[in-house]
């Protein structure tokens, strides 16, 4: 049961993905492929519209707009890749803008996932969670 309900979280994902223009949809499976794979284990689901990935949690987020695609982690995260980012549209809550005109940053992108998996496996004084 618990398969078959995965099979139909997949599913929305894909339909999300498939209800955009080629090079919109390429950058989402993308991102898709790059989180699957840099977050082995983790589980997806389409939540609060878009494709949202768990790991012991919430793990991360992303949407894709008419100018970009926004990718959801977490304050300290943006925090961490501050100096990274600065070419980007930020806020301080938990997204980044990476615009459709401008390759996507993979390499950027993998790193936050990997930051977003190391920190919830700690915790706030960075000792490792039991």
């Amino acid at each position: 049961m618990a398969d078959q309900k995965n099979q139909e979280r997949c599913q929305e994902v894909d339909d999300y993905i498939a209800g955009f223009e080629a090079p919109v949809r390429e950058r989402l499976e993308a991102v898709r492929s790059l989180v699957l794979e840099t977050a082995a284990g983790c589980s997806e689901r389409l939540a609060w519209g878009a494709p949202t990935y768990y790991l012991n949690g919430y793990l991360l987020q992303f949407a894709a707009y008419k100018k970009h695609l926004g990718f959801y982690t977490t304050p300290a995260t943006l925090e961490h890749w501050k100096e990274a980012l600065s070419g980007y549209k930020t806020n301080e809550k938990n997204t980044v803008q990476f615009p459709h005109n401008k390759e996507l940053p993979l390499d950027l992108m993998k790193e936050m996932i990997l930051f977003r998996i190391r920190e919830k496996e700690t915790d706030a004084d960075g000792s490792v969670k039991m």
